[in-house]
């Protein structure tokens, strides 16, 4: 006892890490003001310390879900990790583990899926004159768009580029959380001010109702 007071108070001697755990010791048998006091040591100093030193009660919990999360390479949400840690045996809930994925920064990969547009013959459907030839000899001679869906922080995202086939360059694009006309335009826009006046590009898109509608087509014309 009387050591652990000497070390405490000792000046330069005892460094903030070891003063925070003779006082974690000690308070509870001293007032903690006391043995602040004596050790120097500022309150916030001691705190940041005493939690630094906490042990981590999910510490083989979180061992395992990080082996199991790169193990299914990355694609596993909470919910499959909690019921492949039940496997194991290692039994918490599914919100626990939600909770231990975040802190650990683990979130499973969304997988990329086409956006299907086609909803029948909603207006003039297009001849395909590209008939699948998707190469080009030249810069805007045939240039190709569509909607692709992503799945971003569990929210769906639409994007509908232009892409040239010459260099399958993407010269314009637009991003929507819902698929529409408006972007769709937003996405003709950006393509006629990077467009060359002289070009005249062959344009292909696939049949979804966007590309049917009669102010698409007038735009194009």
């Amino acid at each position: 006892m009387h050591k652990k007071t000497k070390r405490l108070s000792s000046s330069g001697r005892a460094k903030e890490r070891q003063k925070a755990e003779i006082i974690s010791e000690l308070r509870h048998r001293f007032p903690l003001s006391i043995l602040l006091q004596i050790s120097k040591l500022p309150r916030s100093t001691f705190y940041y310390h005493l939690k630094r030193n906490k042990t981590d009660k999910y510490a083989i919990e979180k061992t395992e879900i990080k082996k199991l999360f790169e193990q299914n390479k990355q694609r596993y949400g909470y919910r499959r990790i909690a019921i492949l840690l039940r496997q194991k045996s290692i039994l918490i809930n599914h919100k626990t583990v939600l909770k231990l994925m975040k802190s650990l920064d683990l979130q499973g990969k969304q997988r990329k899926s086409k956006y299907k547009s086609y909803k029948g013959e909603v207006g003039k459907v297009a001849p395909n004159i590209l008939k699948r030839d998707f190469t080009a000899s030249k810069p805007y001679e045939k240039l190709t768009t569509d909607v692709t869906e992503f799945a971003v922080c569990n929210e769906k995202v639409y994007l509908s580029p232009v892409m040239d086939l010459y260099n399958r360059e993407i010269i314009s694009y637009s991003i929507s959380t819902s698929p529409s006309f408006w972007q769709t335009r937003e996405m003709l826009n950006g393509l006629f001010e990077k467009l060359p006046k002289e070009a005249a590009p062959i344009f292909h898109s696939d049949q979804g109702w966007q590309y049917q509608m009669k102010e698409y087509q007038r735009l194009l014309s």
